[in-house]
């Protein structure tokens, strides 16, 4: 599975220079404008140079950010990339007079050379009188001359991959409708495993050529579609009812078929997921709601969005985007359509059907929707983001697990030194909609648009060292805040602050390494501290210290504790029936020592779930008096 974790993450990078279309896309749009009836005909030609010069320079524009994706953003890898790209069209220009072009496939090959050479050689040393080149340098130099040999291949090369690529169109050109319904299978497909970008790239910026009025060669559905080729957009128009309509309907369907004492909270969740992906065409939102919970569903939603790819073609629809099929596109570039209207149609019969089907489908199945039972249902988490970050790092297996994180429009991406120590059912609580492990270390967790956000805050966490101390749950059942404790004493923080949870099994586990402070006699409760010397106290219940025999320690006063140890097991029939509550406070009994904390979202828990509770320490000298 180690050739899925590379494919992804040069998936990611091929995806960030695709960033810049919608740039280009809203120059070419305002230039569409009838500036010259307002008497301002040079605007009109300023905004359409503008624009057609992001296309122009696309294989630059690859270059740079592949290289920038593979590299984690390393600037030096960007300008070998941009060294390479301007060296290989000198000497083509050169030895063949312009014949072959720069293409987008010759920027990603020189970005992804930069990307691994920076990886590979940004320590490289070499003797101390010369070392002024090494590392960083070493890679410029690498990489001026490594180009150059490539540019020379190229002119062997090139025109015989050029002739395989236009094979390849042709082929799709022969097979029809057939060949879009299976692009469209495989885009839905590949999404789920974050791999559609690979494929995409062939097609849009690949497939066919177009010659402008100006001289200027384009080639791929997309570039072409806004070079103005009347027989580009094939590839891009039969996403539009699906991105538009019918995901949109799907979340309609989820938000109708979940319980009414959830459906407010699940109502705000994908009323704004469907907004997202009307005006923008984002969807893993929506789609990851099913993917896992009903993978035939999720099948099923892959056909028909090669139907419909199928259906437009058949219509000769032609409509493109910059950044992906949603409204705002689809009213940008209407200009540049033909036969656009007929998506409008197509779109509604679209969504009504994934309406039905869907609310039928997961009444007759019972599928666990979000809304269908407790779990995650994206978070609200606008402001939150800083204070779920080290719950979400614990999730990932803290910051010794992390080898790199990065993220595109939805998810992370991440190497993980051992992915057996991600806990995907506390990072579902904190609101990731699906977590694919791709093998080999890589993973991807879906946290939706707010993902580069979060990986900002995870590598501010990883770089900053901050003193923390995170917890695990201590038992399964459900978290609470702790003012919802029915005693004074603890919801008043007279003893600590902290969380309290509502066990639903007779087992409390440490949610902490540490030492065991003391037991108390009737072993109802306990003491540790942590390695940080943060002092936490563990009550099982309330009023339960009269309750002799209901209460069994595994643990005595000076043992060494780890996380997810089991501490202490009591009768939780009697507890239900003899105590006053069943809530049990996990507090820390020294909070001076605290300067921030967080918190997972008050829901239900398993025991030893990490991430429920996150503290930054204060240094021991500046402690607040």
């Amino acid at each position: 599975m180690n050739w899925l974790g590379s494919l992804q993450q040069l998936g990611r990078a091929v995806m960030i220079p695709t960033m810049v279309l919608p740039a280009a896309a809203i120059l070419l749009s305002a230039g569409s404008l009838p500036w010259g009836a307002w008497g301002l005909p040079g605007v009109s030609e300023a905004l359409n140079v503008a624009g057609s010069g992001v296309l122009l320079y696309l294989p630059y524009l690859f270059a740079v950010g592949v290289a920038l994706g593979l590299a984690n953003q390393a600037g030096y890898a960007g300008l070998a990339a941009l060294m390479g790209m301007t060296i290989y069209e000198r000497v083509i220009d050169h030895f063949a007079s312009g014949q072959i072009q720069p293409t987008t496939l010759i920027g990603i090959l020189l970005g992804a050379i930069a990307g691994a050479l920076y990886n590979r050689f940004k320590d490289f040393k070499l003797p101390e009188t010369i070392q002024f080149f090494g590392g960083s340098r070493f890679v410029l130099l690498f990489m001026g001359l490594l180009s150059a040999l490539f540019a020379f291949a190229m002119l062997a090369v090139g025109p015989l991959l050029q002739a395989l690529i236009d094979w390849m169109d042709l082929e799709v050109q022969a097979t029809g409708g057939f060949g879009l319904f299976v692009y469209g299978i495989l885009y839905r497909v590949l999404s789920a495993f974050g791999l559609h970008h690979l494929l995409n790239n062939i097609v849009w910026f690949q497939f066919g050529s177009y010659e402008t009025a100006s001289g200027m060669i384009v080639q791929g559905d997309l570039p072409r579609f806004f070079a103005g080729d009347p027989t580009a957009g094939l590839f891009m128009a039969g996403l539009f009812p699906i991105m538009m309509f019918a995901l949109p309907a799907t979340a309609m369907a989820v938000i109708h078929e979940a319980r009414e004492d959830l459906k407010p909270k699940v109502r705000k969740t994908f009323v704004r997921a469907a907004l997202v992906c009307l005006l923008t065409g984002v969807s893993e939102q929506i789609e990851f709601a099913f993917l896992f919970a009903s993978p035939f569903l999720f099948a099923l939603h892959a056909v028909l969005a090669g139907f419909a790819m199928w259906l437009t073609y058949a219509l000769d629809i032609h409509h493109g985007f910059s950044y992906s099929a949603g409204l705002i596109d689809f009213v940008l570039n209407f200009h540049l359509s033909t036969n656009g209207w007929l998506l409008i149609p197509i779109g509604i019969v679209y969504g009504l059907g994934y309406y039905v089907l869907f609310r039928w489908a997961i009444r007759k199945f019972q599928i666990p929707t979000p809304g269908r039972e407790e779990g995650s249902t994206l978070e609200d988490w606008a402001g939150n983001i800083p204070y779920r970050a080290p719950l979400i790092l614990q999730a990932l297996g803290g910051r010794d697990n992390i080898v790199q994180v990065q993220a595109c429009i939805t998810r992370l991406r991440l190497t993980v030194a051992n992915d057996r120590k991600i806990d995907g059912h506390a990072l579902k609580s904190l609101g990731s909609a699906g977590l694919i492990r791709l093998g080999g270390g890589n993973v991807q967790v879906v946290f939706g648009t707010y993902s580069e956000l979060i990986r900002e805050e995870i590598n501010k966490l990883i770089d900053r060292e901050l003193d923390h101390v995170l917890f695990s749950s201590p038992v399964q059942g459900r978290m609470i805040p702790l003012d919802e404790v029915p005693d004074q004493i603890f919801a008043k923080k007279l003893v600590g602050d902290g969380v309290a949870f509502i066990p639903e099994k007779d087992e409390l586990v440490s949610p902490v390494a540490g030492t065991v402070l003391h037991v108390y006699p009737t072993q109802h409760a306990l003491g540790i501290r942590t390695n940080e010397e943060v002092d936490v106290l563990l009550h099982v219940g309330i009023d339960t210290s009269h309750l002799e025999g209901a209460f069994e320690a595994f643990v005595q006063v000076g043992d060494i504790v780890e996380p997810g140890q089991l501490l202490i097991r009591f009768d939780l029939p009697l507890l239900r029936e003899k105590a006053k509550s069943l809530a049990t406070p996990m507090l820390i009994t020294n909070p001076d020592r605290v300067r921030s904390w967080s918190f997972a979202p008050f829901k239900a828990v398993k025991k030893g779930q990490g991430s429920v509770m996150s503290v930054v320490l204060y240094d021991k000298e500046n402690i607040p008096k």
